[in-house]
């Protein structure tokens, strides 16, 4: 349901994304405790080197292996990541180590991320296995993690002034601004979109403009950076509004195609901050914070479509949350996590009959690490404790019915390096995901028969590496299987505001992700080409009685891919991507009323930097040959359309 906050840093995020062993810890003051990481083979995006990014996370995450974005169209259409089948509820979204999550209907909209003071976004499919993480972090059955570009270097004051215009009414300026002042540096950044979100599309035998698709955002941001004799801190200041449209879904029906008029109004807000302290060579202890507050506000407007009932309801969310995590090296070549998270989230709304939920939810876990010169191994326990509280409709007092759930999650990772070419990996674990606030207690479509699902997941990875002068390689072929037992599903009705919820009952997932890369280095010159195929067949195993048993599960393809060409010379910076999708059905039963045809589509982006480094000026084209495809059916994405965008560095 919403639309991205940000754009930034100018052209492919493909550009440097490559299969590695991932580096990305919180503090670069445990020294110590770095030999101590057992990090899986991730895809890792290092933004301030790309010549040219994409316009959000959801760009960058939707060309690794394994990904799928949902888009459910137009400018501020909701974008979601599932990983490997998974759902989107079984992938955490992390910013500087803390989870961004919606107790609501868990469907966090990562198109909404500005790549503003972003410096990776690293994308884990196994389990990420590093000292002082929360205990959240490991119960996650994959993770992105987002982190902030590093403070200035050397420099007092820095920053940068961007504008992006082009296509469909759209303008972008930002600005980021950074101040140094010895061991302590602040950053500040503001970021305003307006789009009025119209473009053709075919429909039948008829061409139609997209209606109430129109967005207005704006994003302001602050941090604080500090390295002090007591610990690393790092504060982050977050407040986000929007107003949009929705423009529906396109169906034909009797009179015409029936037109949306609904709105929606966003206002967010959290503060978060993580301190990080080498006690010692042997100790060291990490305590994150956040508080969030969300406000919702929905209309239909039904005085202008006399096709929907009226509606009209606000959500205020808010939740609080804290975790602390000790990491122990308590002898050579082994170190011990013990990490605790605490989080109460609440919602309220004047939604008739709507019961006020409030979830308490305790997360531990207890990991270790055994590290050796080839080979490294970690393993963990955690274990999820979810109170929910909630006020029946008809005595007005608190229902205890069903208002505890809790589940023990294991997990065991392997990492083998015989030759500094060849590098082997397995692991093996499980992830649990409850039902959100809206799949169990919302009164148009909660469903409060649901009951949690779980995740078995076992993959593993073969890695070859090389180089020979200016050339370099790399080859990773990625196996796995995955189970998912009483899966949640939401499926869009006539609405993005409203959905369905159901269990699948189980669905069995096997799949491999292939990447091949190759580089060329010569003098100015740069260039990389990337190749990246998932094959997937996740099936729905729950009911043989159904016509759905047996079928692809929705919107998942059997194959996609993708195609990176990135080239770098002096000053001038090139590149191409194209996505590719095969056929998918939007519902388990897999016959001709749910097909969606296969699509591909080619972005290019060029770019030039000039006057001392300080200037950069470009463009990006998005759907190169003007291709009509859908992401999610009865969800139109738009053809051909450019943007320009003029950067100025300080």
């Amino acid at each position: 349901m919403r639309h991205h906050a940000g754009v930034i840093l100018l052209l492919s995020a493909s550009f440097v994304a490559t299969a590695q062993e991932a580096d990305t810890l919180v503090s670069s003051r445990i020294s110590a405790a770095r030999v101590y990481d057992v990090a899986p083979p991730a895809e890792e995006v290092f933004l301030p080197s790309v010549a040219a990014a994409p316009t959000n996370v959801a760009a960058v995450l939707s060309r690794f292996t394994g990904v799928q974005v949902k888009d459910y169209g137009g400018v501020g259409g909701l974008k979601t990541v599932n990983v490997r089948s998974l759902g989107s509820e079984h992938t955490g979204i992390f910013l500087d180590g803390i989870q961004v999550d919606n107790a609501q209907n868990m469907q966090v909209d990562i198109g909404r991320f500005s790549t503003d003071g972003i410096g990776s976004v690293t994308l884990f499919t196994g389990q990420k296995a590093q000292r002082l993480q929360t205990a959240k972090e490991y119960i996650s059955g994959a993770s992105v993690h987002i982190g902030s570009a590093p403070p200035l270097s050397g420099k007092a004051f820095g920053g940068r002034a961007r504008f992006r215009g082009g296509s469909f009414g759209t303008i972008d300026p930002s600005i980021q601004l950074d101040k140094s002042f010895g061991r302590v540096a602040l950053r500040a950044g503001a970021e305003y979109i307006r789009s009025n979100g119209r473009y053709l599309f075919p429909c039948f035998d008829t061409t139609l403009v997209r209606e109430n698709s129109d967005i207005q955002s704006l994003r302001l941001e602050s941090q604080l950076f500090a390295a002090l004799p007591l610990g690393e801190i790092n504060f982050r200041v977050y407040a986000y509004g929007s107003e949009r449209g929705f423009p529906g879904p396109v169906i034909r029906r009797a009179l015409g195609f029936p037109f949306s008029a609904e709105r929606q109004s966003d206002q967010d807000f959290f503060v978060q901050g993580g301190w990080t302290r080498e006690w010692s060579e042997l100790y060291s202890t990490a305590l994150r914070l956040k508080y969030s507050n969300s406000y919702t506000h929905y209309n239909n407007h039904a005085e202008k479509n006399p096709m929907v009932l009226p509606l009209e309801v606000y959500y205020r969310q808010s939740g609080y949350y804290a975790s602390l995590a000790q990491s122990f090296i308590i002898a050579q070549p082994c170190s011990v996590d013990l990490s605790l998270d605490a989080q109460h989230n609440s919602l309220k709304s004047d939604v008739g009959m709507f019961v006020n939920p409030h979830r308490t939810t305790l997360t531990g876990a207890l990991a270790t690490r055994l590290i050796l010169e080839k080979f490294r191994a970690a393993a963990h326990i955690a274990w999820i404790g979810a109170w929910d509280k909630y006020k029946t409709p008809n005595a007005g007092g608190w229902s205890r019915k069903d208002s505890f759930r809790n589940e023990w999650i294991p997990s065991v990772s392997l990492f083998y390096t015989p030759w500094k070419w060849l590098e082997l990996d397995a692991f093996t674990k499980r992830s649990y995901r409850l039902p959100s606030f809206n799949d169990l207690y919302y009164t148009q479509i909660g469903n409060s028969a649901l009951v949690p699902e779980s995740a078995l997941q076992l993959g593993g990875g073969v890695r070859i590496n090389g180089s020979s002068g200016a050339f370099r390689g790399e080859l990773r072929l990625s196996p796995y299987y995955n189970t998912i037992d009483n899966k949640i599903v939401a499926v869009p009705t006539s609405s993005q505001f409203r959905w369905s919820m159901q269990n699948l009952g189980k669905v069995e997932v096997t799949g491999v992700d292939v990447k091949v890369e190759g580089g060329f280095s010569l003098g100015d010159f740069d260039a990389l080409l990337l190749l990246r195929y998932s094959w997937q067949k996740a099936i729905d195993k729950s009911h043989p009685e159904y016509p759905s048993y047996g079928g692809q599960i929705p919107y998942v393809p059997l194959h996609s891919g993708s195609i990176d060409l990135n080239l770098r010379w002096r000053k001038l910076s090139f590149s191409w991507n194209t996505v590719l999708t095969g056929e998918r059905w939007s519902s388990s039963a897999n016959i001709e009323d749910y097909h969606i045809d296969p699509w591909s589509i080619t972005d290019i982006a060029l770019s030039w930097t000039l006057w001392k480094d300080r200037l950069t000026v470009g463009v990006n084209c998005n759907n190169l040959f003007n291709q009509s495809y859908q992401i999610v059916q009865g969800y139109p994405m738009p053809g051909l359309s450019l943007l320009g965008f003029l950067e100025f560095r300080l």
